[in-house]
């Protein structure tokens, strides 16, 4: 009879810890070693090795745990027979991600960290790209919009929105605002006024926001 120690399975929820604490750290500005990262946890220092190989491991992850977890939250937006509805509902999407998870958030962007995946963006963009042309080919956009740029200019309506109110700069209710902000853009790429006023409306219900976690921003 095998005797042998049966090798331990990974535990996922340590990595996922490991990971938040990493992005807490950094966006909270507190030094960041090998122990300190471990500190405040159940987990010791040879987690950091087990998971990750060492630091460096730990920083690609960073991003990267980042971009994953958005284009988990893109891949739960089901395709309806409107793409405008689509395009807006993956930017309520992506705004109501950032708003769960604000330190992974703010480190995606960070370019001074390796991604394991330099294609991870491309592929959460991707998304809107499809529901872009989506709408292109189904006459509510014009024949000659980019979809690429369309859905560029639609990420940036929600990444403009949520860094502001996620660092404090604007109160939580600005978020509103995002609505407006792609009717005005989808209007402007040839859909219709009063069609796509409803579109954005359906699309902008899938936003979620928290009574907690958000700065309300009373000034």
């Amino acid at each position: 009879m095998y005797s042998g120690a049966v090798a331990r399975m990974k535990d996922p929820s340590i990595r996922t810890l490991i990971i938040e604490r990493a992005a807490h750290m950094l966006r909270t500005r507190e030094p960041i070693t090998l122990r300190s990262l471990v500190s405040q946890t159940c987990v010791s220092t040879m987690a950091v090795y087990t998971y990750f190989g060492g630091m460096d491991g730990v920083w690609k992850a960073l991003r990267q745990e980042g971009f994953t977890r958005l284009t988990d939250r893109f891949a739960l937006v089901r395709e309806s027979a409107d793409p405008v509805h689509d395009l807006t509902a993956l930017v309520a999407a992506y705004i109501g991600n950032a708003i769960d998870h604000p330190d992974l958030y703010r480190i995606m962007f960070d370019e001074t960290l390796d991604l394991e995946d330099h294609q991870a963006a491309d592929a959460a963009l991707a998304y809107l790209v499809r529901a872009a042309r989506r709408g292109r080919d189904a006459g509510r956009f014009r024949g000659d919009a980019d979809p690429r740029r369309l859905a560029a200019q639609s990420w940036v309506i929600g990444h403009g929105l949520v860094s502001l109110v996620t660092g404090g700069c604007l109160p939580r209710r600005t978020l509103d605002d995002g609505a407006a902000m792609l009717t005005a853009l989808f209007i402007g790429a040839g859909d219709g006024p009063d069609g796509c006023r409803a579109s954005v409306e359906e699309g902008w219900k899938h936003l979620s926001i928290p009574r907690e976690g958000v700065p309300d921003g009373s000034r």
